[in-house]
């Protein structure tokens, strides 16, 4: 579907307009546009697609904000899948025409071993490239972050000794302007199996924002001729987000489609909750027979889990959406906006790390 069709349809996502923070210009102030690279798997391609729609508007606030979705072709589709996208999503080939301004490119689920072996890998590199010489900023989540990173300064991601799933106190590094008014204790939750080593990328210039005890490194950027934003984490999570793989990692290793029972995700439910998985778990293991799905069900609708992160995701995304309106202010014309052979070029601008002023977001 072409970019002018998109605009047109009925499903396009025009998000609510807030005032101009006191920084900006009030007269300068214009929408900002930004891409969702929709990567994930078919079965969480719908889920995700909502999570970020519903941050980003929450996020904006007042603010005119207006998403755009788009896939890269390389990523495997069912036949299913790719009719839903036909109506409502556009090729990350078409970004050039697309009058994007900032971009959030999600994860996908590995295939192969190593990233670069994996089919969409030029594709992803390609808009790695793109980003960095054509938008403003640009968000890269879970194993986008990885890509990313391998891609700009070869730094590879380490296989963890179990799979990292849990909701984590996170804690500021510094001061960064995504931080702005996120006052109180923050936490992100993480599913990986995955990570980088925090001293890796400091040597190669990164700045970490956020960082956990238990998950490692969890927010960081990289500052050039676009501000890169990193998550490990997903913070863009909905409250049961992580119950929902729970619970099909649990059905997945009942129908002997998995070698191991899942752990539990750590510091996600309430603690009474976590000790019955627990001991359901152990039980399972012994007896892995399809009424044992029903039974940790049951468990956990007694006491559903909480989002207790989303204040703070909200003021870190409403921090970058008033950084990417900067931006947009601040930028020159792109000297390339072609999607292939793009050298990013030198700083469209310098991002300092004096936080701009700002009201403090509301509950989540």
């Amino acid at each position: 579907m072409s970019m002018e069709q998109l605009d047109r349809h009925p499903d396009a996502v025009h998000l609510p307009r807030r005032a101009p923070p006191a920084y900006l210009h009030q007269g300068a102030a214009r929408p900002i546009t930004i891409g969702l690279v929709n990567n994930m798997p078919d079965a969480a391609l719908s889920a995700t697609e909502a999570q970020f729609r519903r941050l980003i508007e929450r996020a904006a606030g007042e603010r005119q904000v207006r998403l755009k979705l788009f896939s890269i072709p390389d990523v495997a589709r069912s036949e299913t899948a790719r009719d839903h996208m036909a109506e409502r999503y556009a090729s990350t080939e078409t970004l050039p025409s697309a009058g994007v301004d900032a971009l959030i490119v999600t994860g996908a689920e590995p295939m192969a071993a190593a990233l670069q072996d994996e089919p969409y890998w030029p594709s992803l590199t390609a808009l790695v490239d793109w980003a960095e010489a054509n938008s403003v900023s640009t968000v890269w989540s879970c194993l986008a972050a990885h890509a990313a990173v391998l891609h700009l300064d070869g730094i590879s991601r380490h296989p963890l000794p179990a799979k990292l799933s849990g909701v984590f106190s996170i804690a500021k590094v510094g001061r960064h302007p995504l931080l702005t008014g996120a006052a109180g204790p923050l936490f992100t939750p993480h599913s990986r199996q995955n990570g980088l080593d925090e001293g890796e990328l400091i040597a190669k210039g990164y700045k970490i924002v956020t960082r956990s005890a238990a998950a490692g490194v969890d927010a960081f950027t990289r500052e050039g001729a676009s501000l890169f934003v990193f998550f490990q984490g997903h913070p863009e999570y909905d409250a049961d987000s992580l119950m929902m793989e729970y619970r099909r990692d649990v059905r997945r290793f009942i129908r002997g489609e998995r070698g191991h029972h899942p752990e539990v995700p750590s510091g996600y439910f309430e603690p009474v909750v976590e000790r019955r998985l627990q001991d359901l778990a152990a039980r399972t293991l012994q007896d892995p027979r399809p009424a044992m799905l029903l039974e940790c069900a049951k468990i956990i609708a007694a006491h559903p889990p909480e989002g207790r992160w989303r204040a703070g995701t909200q003021r870190i995304y409403r921090n970058w959406l008033d950084l990417v309106a900067a931006g947009v202010k601040a930028r020159p014309t792109p000297s390339c906006r072609s999607y292939e052979g793009c050298s990013p070029g030198a700083g469209l601008r310098e991002w300092g790390c004096e936080a701009p002023t700002s009201q403090p977001a509301g509950p989540g």
